[in-house]
């Protein structure tokens, strides 16, 4: 059957990435409002970034984030997806979710924060080298502090964003729902990953997608997307969108050498358009997941 639902294009502009496999990864508020501004005209309608310092290191704290946020909003109405104080260093939840309060109380307030919904070893592996390259490396999200970063951001106005790693992760998910901490239309980003990135999550191929989609939770309206760490997401693009998904794409996940984010994003909306899809704008965005216009 063809596909009638719009695409949703989301760029990951830097994650922690240097430059080093590629200069066109934006740090700096101006580099990252101006990537923002030239995806959304390329038809991406969200843009997720963490706040980087001019020397690639990362920015901590609501000042960098507000720049961000604000040079982004002066450009374009792409929507906007920050992060939390995630795997980068040890933080308490109330710490990692400081900025974006405080950046709501300001005026800044984003329109979308993950809810990465398990706790992971994400300790990565050197195939070539048959070794790993750290061994104690765990993201941890417990149960509470998942509760309690829900219920911020439904008390914000801000529309979680599910990122999920495994099968355990959607159950979680179904919980949550149950329970009351998440409301439908839910929003989830499936990640995938090569050889070479993260262990923890599902492969980067059809068997690793068709897992994920095989347990997705049942009767509950969800719109779901992809990401793949380590390597080119045009090998799952056209499963993707024939499946009905979305796809988060960016220089934050694989350097996409010689390349910049909105020509990343092009590659994405031209495949989409060929495929007889139409992509999604940002007012497309709200409607489909019930948010505030």
């Amino acid at each position: 059957m063809p596909r009638t639902k719009k695409l949703i294009v989301e760029i990951r502009a830097n994650e922690f990435e240097m430059r080093d496999a590629n200069p066109h990864v934006p740090w700096t508020a101006g580099e990252i409002a101006e990537d923002a501004l030239r995806c959304r005209e390329a038809g991406a309608s969200i843009i997720h970034f963490h706040a980087r310092k001019s020397d690639g290191a990362p920015a901590f704290g609501s000042e960098a984030y507000r720049e961000a946020v604000a040079a982004i909003r002066e450009r374009s109405d792409i929507l906007i997806h920050t992060t939390l104080g995630g795997p980068d260093r040890v933080a308490s939840a109330d710490d990692r979710i400081a900025h974006i309060v405080k950046l709501s109380e300001q005026g800044y307030r984003p329109d979308f924060v993950p809810l990465d919904m398990g706790t992971s070893n994400i300790d990565t592996f050197d195939t070539a080298r048959r070794s790993f390259r750290s061994d104690e490396a765990i993201y941890v999200n417990t149960t509470r502090t998942l509760k309690q970063f829900a219920e911020t951001l439904a008390r914000l106005g801000i529309k979680p964003y599910l990122q999920i790693w495994n099968v355990p992760m959607l159950r979680w998910v179904a919980a949550f729902v149950i329970a009351g901490f998440v409301e439908p239309p839910l929003f989830m980003n499936f990640t995938m990953s090569s050889d070479r990135a993260f262990l923890a999550v599902h492969p980067g191929t059809a068997k690793g997608l068709n897992a994920y989609l095989d347990f997705l939770p049942e009767s509950v309206p969800i719109e779901w997307g992809a990401t793949l760490a380590g390597d080119d997401i045009a090998c799952l693009a056209e499963m993707i969108i024939d499946k009905g998904g979305h796809i988060s794409v960016g220089l934050g996940d694989y350097a996409y050498e010689g390349l910049t984010n909105w020509q990343v994003a092009d590659r994405i909306v031209r495949l989409a358009t060929k495929l007889g899809c139409e992509i999604a704008t940002p007012a497309d965005v709200k409607r489909m997941l019930a948010m505030p216009a």
